[in-house]
């Protein structure tokens, strides 16, 4: 058994937003049907980075100063 499968004929109109990052880089037709290549282009101030924590004896320790108010009459 076979089946013909029929795709209208008449001009369509479909749009979408990338964002800025998302680049548009190889539309085509493949088998009749439109497909849209993308690529994302992230910048490097961007992108997530790796922070070291250093733990133990290399970290110094914040200087704490205690503030006193100011002592009220009874």
């Amino acid at each position: 058994m076979t089946s013909n499968i029929c795709i209208a004929g008449r001009s369509f109109q479909r749009r979408f937003e990338l964002a800025d990052h998302v680049k548009v880089v190889g539309p085509g037709l493949v088998n009749g049907l439109l497909a849209i290549n993308l690529k994302r282009e992230i910048s490097e101030e961007k992108k997530p980075r790796r922070i070291e924590i250093r733990t133990g004896q290399g970290i110094p320790k914040a200087e704490t100063k205690q503030i006193e108010a100011k002592k009220q009459a009874a």
